[in-house]
């Protein structure tokens, strides 16, 4: 049941940070699995400057602030299309 949370919370992150990072984006379904493996980096970036999310609510922005740094990261990696 934790992993359907995570997925859950993860997709939602997704489309948080699509909607925050505004530009070309990665479309609905690429977003959400932005934010599914930006739960893991929030996890783990928050774990590193000592805080831990303790509710849905922190789960949720700890996921978005990981998928928010996801698509910064990916911004500097994707080629861009010549206009």
């Amino acid at each position: 049941m934790e992993l359907l949370w995570f997925v859950l919370i993860g997709l939602a992150a997704g489309w948080l940070a699509g909607r925050i990072m505004k530009g070309g984006g990665f479309g609905l379904f690429g977003d959400m699995i932005v934010g599914v493996i930006g739960a893991i980096l929030g996890g783990f970036l928050l774990g590193l400057m000592g805080f831990q999310a303790v509710s849905m609510l922190g789960h949720l922005l700890s996921a978005t602030l990981g998928a928010c740094v996801l698509i910064v990261l990916l911004r500097f990696v994707k080629p861009r299309r010549a206009g």
